[in-house]
C-alpha cells in the first residue's frame, strides 16, 4: 500500500475544507415560528408526562418485586435492574425535556417571535 505524502494529505484537505471557509452562510427568512414552536412544545410535554407516568409505574412494580422477593437471589437481581432501567429512563426523559427547553429558548432568541 502506497502512503500518502504530507502535501497530497494537505491538498485533500483545502479542498474538502475550502467551500466551507468561502461559502456565506444561508440565512432563513423572518417569519413567525410561533405554531410550530408550541406544536412541538405540546407534544412534548405530552411524551414526556407520559414517560414520567410509566417510569413511577415501573419503580412501583420495581418496588414491589423488591419487597416480595423474599430472599430469592433471582427476582432480588431482577427488581434492582427494573428499579436502575426505570430511574435511567426517567433521567433521560428529564434530559430531553431541559434540552428542548433550552433549544426553544435559543430559537426565540435567536429568530424571535
Amino acid at each position: 500500500m502506497k502512503r500518502m505524502s504530507k502535501r497530497s494529505i494537505g491538498a485533500i484537505f483545502i479542498t474538502i475544507g475550502l467551500p466551507f471557509i468561502l461559502s456565506r452562510p444561508a440565512l432563513a427568512a423572518s417569519g413567525s415560528i410561533g405554531p410550530i414552536e408550541s406544536f412541538l412544545q405540546s407534544v412534548i410535554q405530552a411524551v414526556a408526562g407520559l414517560a414520567g407516568l410509566v417510569a413511577t409505574g415501573f419503580f412501583v412494580v420495581g418496588g414491589f418485586h423488591y419487597i416480595t422477593s423474599s430472599g430469592n437471589p433471582h427476582r432480588l437481581e431482577q427488581a434492582k435492574r427494573t428499579i436502575m432501567f426505570s430511574a435511567t429512563g426517567l433521567a433521560i426523559t428529564i434530559a430531553a425535556f431541559v434540552l428542548s427547553n433550552i433549544v426553544a429558548g435559543l430559537a426565540n432568541s435567536a429568530f424571535g417571535s
